[in-house]
């Protein structure tokens, strides 16, 4: 079974605080089937479907992954506020393809940067901001790269080593990062990343915390994961 239905179903009957034993007397089922619905041994019908989602108060295409809001509501671009964005309709050809996931990933930033802001350690928000200009500096050089007349002497390190020494660099922080996320410490960092209350979240909270962008980072998140999978 897919693993974002598999993923929702645990995370929804963790929502309404019940145990798996209940969950599986409300759906009329037995718990061991349920146990495999949620860990995605086992496949589950449409019948099941539609049961959980009147149970949980939402829709079947939120169960499948097929949108990220629980009424099943489709993320559309005048959905997304456009504060984030300036004139959209400046850059020339190509901007209705580029305007959605445009604004999507710049609204994103705005829960990215708050998140880290949270943990209250500089050195961790500073590894988050190094992540994101190192990766942002890939895709302008590639992009850069696309017209040969463009001169090589825009940038300070060459062609032939700046994707090899940029991932090297987006390795050492990625270790940083997992590393402080985990608690663990971090080689060369001062002070370790302690966890807070503030960063606890789930899709409601989430919700609350970022009304303005929270359609956006989940939409991050779905289209990301899509992207794993294929």
């Amino acid at each position: 079974m897919s693993t974002s239905i598999s993923r929702t179903l645990v995370l929804l009957r963790k929502e309404k605080g019940i145990s798996q034993k209940k969950a599986s007397e409300e759906l009329s089922i037995s718990q061991a089937l349920l146990s495999h619905y949620e860990k995605g041994i086992r496949e589950c019908g449409l019948e099941f479907l539609c049961r959980a989602a009147d149970f949980y108060g939402v829709s079947v295409d939120y169960l499948l992954g097929r949108s990220p809001e629980k009424n099943g509501a489709i993320i559309k671009v005048e959905d997304i506020p456009p504060e984030t964005m300036g004139k959209e309709n400046t850059f020339g050809k190509g901007v209705i393809l580029t305007t959605l996931p445009k604004k999507l990933l710049a609204n994103s930033l705005n829960v990215i940067f708050d998140m880290a802001a949270k943990t209250g350690n500089k050195e961790y928000i500073g590894f988050v901001t190094d992540y994101l200009y190192l990766s942002y500096y890939k895709l302008f050089r590639y992009l850069y790269m696309i017209n040969s007349s463009n001169p090589a002497s825009f940038f300070g390190v060459g062609e032939n080593v700046f994707k090899d020494y940029t991932n090297c660099k987006m390795m050492e922080l990625e270790v940083k990062l997992l590393c402080g996320a985990k608690g663990e410490k971090i080689e060369g960092a001062k002070c370790p990343v302690l966890e807070r209350d503030e960063l606890l979240l789930n899709q409601e909270i989430l919700t609350k915390l970022y009304p303005t962008y929270a359609n956006s980072i989940l939409n991050v998140v779905s289209g990301a994961e899509k992207i794993i999978k294929k």
